[in-house]
């Protein structure tokens, strides 16, 4: 991959048309995947030294998805201090993950010239599944210089190799690379097969499982968005979003949730798209994470813009073109003035709007994105008109068409291209059947009969051949048409239960709370409002602990004996969900207020107070929570719902793992107004507390005899 890494898929309405031409489209749809993971070279570290080195790498990489500007310091110096002794797949392992924080901190420079060091140190040590991967990879290099065809070519070929190889990183960026270049190419039916393999493998991946899930159900919501279908888009959020949450991976949540936005906003449903997009940068900001406050800055320019309130997103054009030309990114800065042009030719700034939109165009005039600019020609036409400089919206217009046709016929040439190519191929191999059968002739008159015949015969075979084709690619595309609804009847949401422990699952909470709304509309009119449902997240204390120690095995009886601790402590009518990893969520609807204190004191006493076991294992298991009602004093859910509250309790949870785990933290009720409140409650928790804003209920667990559980001498990081 040369360039073009600045490139998303959370792309808005019109960002699908304008930044996500064939060529860029392609480049993203790998980077989409590369950028939450790291290529993964070292499936399994054989020496001790290894071992340690990849749990200080894990440590941190998982302190980088927090906050990625304390990641990338601690990794620099980490890789400063390496062991001469360290193994290449180690050092390639270590690169690949240097260059991912490079470009996520929007360091583009840096990032390209580490994968550059990365692919020098490969090819010297010859590491053979590195090799394999770059081998991959070279599918973009191929793509540059002789297009689609060749490249996809190239791909086919490494597929019995690939296939042979034991390594699941080496499957999984194939299958990546491959779709990508399927779905640039609208062969829509075979990316959506390779994205499902894809869902396949990464459970089998030896690190970053869940950023995996995620980052390919992101590119499967980019492949409906693409194929004009953002109802099924927005589903694969939603299936994104039940793998995991933003405490957990944050920059695939931020990455899933513009994501959603786009699809809401293609759905016309603009306000949610913009609540999204809020979100999405809210969090890019926490984690430090500049090229992804970018894209969430950009994008809500783009919501604004359809909306028409201009001067907010002038605003926010002009917070994007910041932070892109502080980066460096070309490409974000035209399109943020794509955005700012607008915004200020609609407020009547008609001259230096125009300005700025016309020099993204040349920008991508000069970068080959015919596509693009096509579509930003019409916006500025649109935007004249408004102002109501006909002559220059006219001008607008006819190059727009002009480039149209220019497309239009590119695109016809090729197709009638290969189906000509394709008929002379035929006709000239009749063609020497018949000189055949001329030359065996003897006599004048009977070679003229038969000349005559064959004539005959040709036109009647031109058009078999053409009744041929047409009823053959009927035939293809009904026989595309099926395998496509064979795989979108795999896509649909496959259970409701978690299959470890057989718990509810998040989907199908989702699926509850989205029809909830009427029910509590009912019960506000029929006076049983005053009973609001609960909610109580959980997290496993110290769980990353016990896989390092006893291994994912044990990992998993912990998890099924948490399962059944919980359902035996909860009423008939609660629900029990597995919410992602080791966190659990309790759903209690209809409760009282006081009893769920009394429920989360149940809890924490059968989760710690008696250690599991298991064979000769005894292991202390505590967990953290934090827990609200909805509706929350009293508040009305259009002010806080569902989502924002279980965010509330999502910080409440969090709260208590900074203040020693094993304990709960829980919203009592609201000390001030809630138009005062919520603005500081819903990003700051602890600033509420502060503030007196908000009566907090702390519920300890029991004592532990036994000390926690460490590695290496060490006590592990959080999970």
């Amino acid at each position: 991959m040369k360039h073009f890494f600045h490139l998303s898929a959370a792309l808005s309405n019109r960002q699908l048309s304008v930044f996500s031409g064939l060529k860029h489209y392609v480049l993203w749809q790998i980077f989409a995947i590369i950028v939450l993971m790291s290529l993964s070279f070292a499936a399994k570290a054989d020496q001790a030294g290894d071992q340690a080195i990849m749990q200080e790498l894990d440590t941190i990489q998982t302190l980088s998805d927090r906050n990625n500007e304390e990641g990338l310091r601690q990794l620099l110096a980490f890789k400063n201090k390496l062991p001469a002794d360290t193994s290449p797949a180690i050092r390639l392992e270590i690169l690949s993950v240097l260059s991912n924080l490079y470009f996520d901190a929007g360091n583009t420079k840096l990032g390209k010239q580490t994968i550059k060091e990365l692919e020098d140190l490969a090819k010297q040590v010859k590491l053979k599944d590195a090799l394999l991967i770059l081998e991959i990879y070279e599918a973009y290099d191929i793509f540059e210089k002789s297009g689609f065809a060749t490249a996809v070519a190239h791909l086919e070929k490494l597929a019995d190799v690939v296939a042979n190889s034991n390594n699941v990183n080496a499957q999984f960026r194939y299958r990546a690379t491959l779709a990508g270049f399927y779905s640039s190419n609208f062969r829509f039916d075979q990316a959506l097969k390779q994205y499902l393999d894809m869902l396949k493998l990464s459970d089998q991946l030896p690190r970053r499982q869940v950023q995996a899930k995620m980052a390919t159900w992101g590119l499967i919501s980019g492949l409906y968005l693409q194929m004009k279908d953002p109802e099924k888009a927005l589903t694969a959020t939603t299936e994104a979003l039940s793998v995991s949450s933003a405490s957990l991976a944050p920059k695939a949540f931020v990455e899933i949730s513009i994501s959603r936005g786009v699809a809401l906003s293609s759905l016309k449903r603009n306000d949610e798209a913009l609540k999204e997009y809020e979100n999405a940068l809210r969090v890019a900001q926490e984690e430090k994470l500049p090229y992804f406050v970018a894209l969430a800055l950009f994008n809500i320019a783009d919501q604004y813009l359809i909306k028409k309130d201009f001067k907010r997103a002038e605003s926010y054009a002009r917070d994007a073109m910041t932070k892109s030309e502080a980066m460096e990114d070309n490409w974000g800065i035209a399109g943020a003035k794509v955005n700012l042009g607008l915004a200020l030719g609609y407020q009547g700034k008609t001259k230096p709007g125009g300005d700025l939109v016309k020099e993204s165009i040349a920008f991508f005039d000069k970068n080959h994105a015919k596509s693009d600019v096509e579509m930003i020609i019409g916006e500025l036409s649109q935007m004249y008109e408004a102002a109501g400089l006909y002559k220059e919206a006219l001008e607008q217009v006819r190059q727009q068409q002009k480039l149209s046709d220019e497309i239009f016929q590119s695109d016809r040439a090729k197709a009638v291209a290969a189906l000509q190519e394709e008929f002379d191929s035929e006709q000239r191999k009749r063609q020497i059947e018949i000189l055949a059968k001329d030359n065996a002739l003897k006599d004048a008159d009977i070679k003229n009969h038969r000349l005559q015949h064959m004539v005959a015969l040709l036109a009647s075979l031109v058009g078999i051949l053409a009744g041929c084709f047409i009823y053959m690619l009927y035939r293809r595309s009904k026989k595309l048409n099926e395998q496509l609804q064979e795989v979108n009847s795999q896509l649909e949401f496959h259970a409701v239960r978690d299959a470890l422990t057989g718990l509810h699952n998040r989907r199908s909470f989702i699926n509850l709370m989205v029809n909830r709304t009427g029910r509590v509309e009912n019960e506000r009119r029929e006076g049983s409002y005053r009973n609001p449902d609960c909610m109580v997240l959980m997290d496993i204390d110290h769980f990353k602990n016990i896989n390092d120690t006893w291994g994912h095995a044990v990992g998993d009886v912990v998890l099924k004996e948490v399962a059944a601790r919980l359902k035996a402590v909860v009423r008939d009518e609660d629900m029990v969900m597995r919410w992602g990893g080791e966190e659990f969520l309790i759903y209690s609807p209809k409760s009282n207020p006081e009893q769920i204190t009394s429920l989360v004191e149940r809890v924490l006493r059968t989760i710690g107070e008696k250690p599991f076991t298991h064979e000769a294992l005894v292991i202390p298991v505590t967990v953290t929570a934090g827990f609200i009602s909805v509706p929350f004093s009293d508040v009305p859910e259009e002010f806080c719902d569902w989502e924002r509250a279980l965010q509330i309790a999502d910080m409440a949870l969090y709260l208590g793992k900074t203040h020693g785990r094993n304990r709960a933290y829980g919203l009592a009720r609201l000390l001030v107004s809630h138009e005062d409140a919520l603005p500081t409650l819903t990003h700051d928790l602890a600033a509420a507390i502060k503030d007196n804003m908000v009566e907090i209920i702390e519920v300890l667990g029991p004592l532990q005899d036994l000390a926690p559980i460490t590695v290496s001498g060490y006590q592990a990081a959080t999970q």
